[in-house]
């Protein structure tokens, strides 16, 4: 078996605006959690109530995103300053 080598060169990563994504992300989980929420009996008769965890987790998780890429970006602006 041989060894699989890349035929061109990756391409850069996109850049965009990372923080506001991840956070309207993060509040798309959390409405959809909340709009869910009044029908969690309907959910639970079906036994489909992880459809309202999976929000909630959702938007548990994208908590810990906005924290991370709003270190992350810190750290670029901090790398970009300091080697200007």
């Amino acid at each position: 078996m041989t060894k699989w080598t890349p035929r061109h060169e990756a391409p850069a990563p996109l850049e965009g605006p990372v923080v506001p994504t991840i956070v309207g992300g993060t509040v798309l989980w959390f409405v959809l959690f909340l709009v869910q929420l009044p029908f969690y009996g309907w959910f639970d008769d079906r036994g489909h109530t992880w459809w309202v965890w999976t929000c909630l987790a959702g938007g548990g998780l994208g908590l810990i995103g906005i924290w991370y890429v709003r270190k992350r970006d810190a750290a670029l602006k901090r790398a970009a300053r300091d080697t200007a």
